[in-house]
């Protein structure tokens, strides 16, 4: 009996410390306490997800029963979520009002977000907002030095951003000094760049997708948006499906999962098919071994292995750009994708094979040496990618080492990186078994 005993001794201290590994459950926190008691304030019932910390995705949700497929996850009342008619409701809501021209949705959310931080204690909302980040990992927030290790096509929409939000906050200064009869402090000081940062961050990257009636107290972009208490705890995975949509019937937010989860396991749902790039672009995170993840050839990077010599380049390129072949053109986990190929295909028709431009983009086969040489270039920009992102991970480290208070910065992108060259060199590895099919 007693070699029983220590046997189920071992047993509980191997199922204890797997669920240490799984997740640490953080329900007794006192911030997370004080949310769910606000949240069943408002008519919240206690689910089967507990607050959790877990050791790769950090801060998430875990369930304390076996979830199946079909299963609601989470149901939030329409009270609990936080939209432009809980602003228009507020001491906001006549300055917005009469404001022209109209401020936009997502403006009226800001302003609420940057005021309720500003009232601390007062604020009625403090209990949901002492668990927001107060920081984050999106490309505006991130130092020149470190964006400038961004892959080319994310580091120029990480400026076009950076150049948004400062339009966002350029265009709102006017708004925001008219709110000053409802502060005792100048509303530069409490509505700064910053502020409006962090604001923009928290609904760019935890709102839910809520469609509201147009009013004619916004300007007219879309009215969408609800961020939504506890339920935004849920981190992504692209490996899940669920079902998320606001219940007309029961005036809640539901979540259905597709998916089977264990028991004290972390609950995940899906954001979209979203590759790393974006989802590091919208979100500040990147999902290992994301199956949508692609790693993107720039128009200038294609046409530098053609000839200048060649006299149908010019008339290439222009095929290719009304077509719109010179953008969206990657490797993914399976090689090279049909539309890399086929642009680089029409690229390289002989001059005898130049009219039979229109069947490449059909994707037909012109020639044996067409198909040859389009291998042989791809697997050239294959590795001329692999080189380079080796060399922008040598630098990051190097930079590591430098600048500890970028770590952090530095690190997500090195994730981003390092999973591009996984791609990169398992497309290499497709293109090297393709040539030697075709030798």
């Amino acid at each position: 009996m007693k070699k029983s005993r220590g046997r189920t001794g071992r047993k509980r201290r191997r199922k204890y410390l797997q669920n240490f590994m799984d997740g640490v459950n953080c329900s007794h926190k006192l911030e997370y306490i004080k949310l769910k008691k606000w949240l069943k304030d408002r008519g919240f019932e206690d689910s089967n997800l507990r607050p959790a910390q877990f050791w790769d995705t950090g801060r998430g949700l875990m369930t304390t029963k076996v979830l199946q497929a079909g299963d609601l996850i989470i149901s939030l009342p329409e009270k609990c979520l936080l939209t432009t008619d809980t602003v228009l409701s507020s001491c906001l809501g006549e300055y917005i009002m009469k404001w022209k021209p109209p401020v936009s949705p997502l403006i009226a959310l800001c302003t609420f977000l940057i005021a309720e931080k500003h009232a601390g204690e007062k604020s009625l909302w403090k209990p949901y907002l002492d668990v927001l980040p107060k920081t984050y990992t999106c490309p505006v927030c991130l130092e020149h030095d470190v964006v400038s290790f961004l892959p080319e096509p994310l580091r120029k929409k990480a400026q076009e951003q950076r150049t948004a939000v400062h339009e966002l906050y350029m265009s709102s200064k006017a708004f925001f000094s008219s709110l000053q009869p409802l502060f005792a402090e100048n509303t530069g000081t409490i509505f700064n760049y910053s502020a409006l940062e962090w604001a923009w961050c928290t609904i760019n990257t935890r709102t839910i997708y809520m469609k509201h009636s147009q009013r004619e107290c916004f300007s007219l972009e879309p009215d969408v948006y609800a961020l939504a208490p506890y339920l935004d705890l849920l981190n992504h995975s692209p490996n899940v499906q669920v079902k998320a949509a606001f219940n007309e019937q029961t005036r809640s937010y539901e979540i259905r999962t597709n998916s089977q989860c264990k028991k004290y396991e972390e609950v995940f749902i899906c954001y979209g098919p979203h590759d790393n790039q974006r989802l590091l672009l919208e979100y500040g995170f990147i999902a290992m071994n994301n199956p949508h993840s692609s790693v993107y050839v720039s128009s200038d990077t294609l046409l530098k292995y053609f000839p200048p010599l060649d006299k149908q380049r010019n008339a290439k390129i222009s095929i290719l750009k009304d077509h719109d072949f010179l953008e969206n053109l990657t490797f993914g986990w399976d090689g090279p994708s049909w539309r890399l190929l086929t642009a680089l295909k029409l690229l390289s028709l002989g001059a005898d094979e130049f009219t039979c431009w229109r069947r490449t983009l059909l994707g037909d086969v012109i020639s044996a040496s067409n198909e040859q040489q389009t291998l042989n270039v791809t697997a050239k920009i294959c590795h001329f990618l692999i080189e380079e992102t080796q060399h922008v991970l040598l630098q990051i480290s190097q930079l590591k080492r430098k600048k500890e208070n970028l770590e952090k910065h530095l690190s997500l992108v090195e994730a981003l990186r390092l999973e591009d060259l996984k791609i990169l060199q398992k497309s290499a590895e497709i293109l090297c078994n393709l040539n030697m099919a075709t030798a």
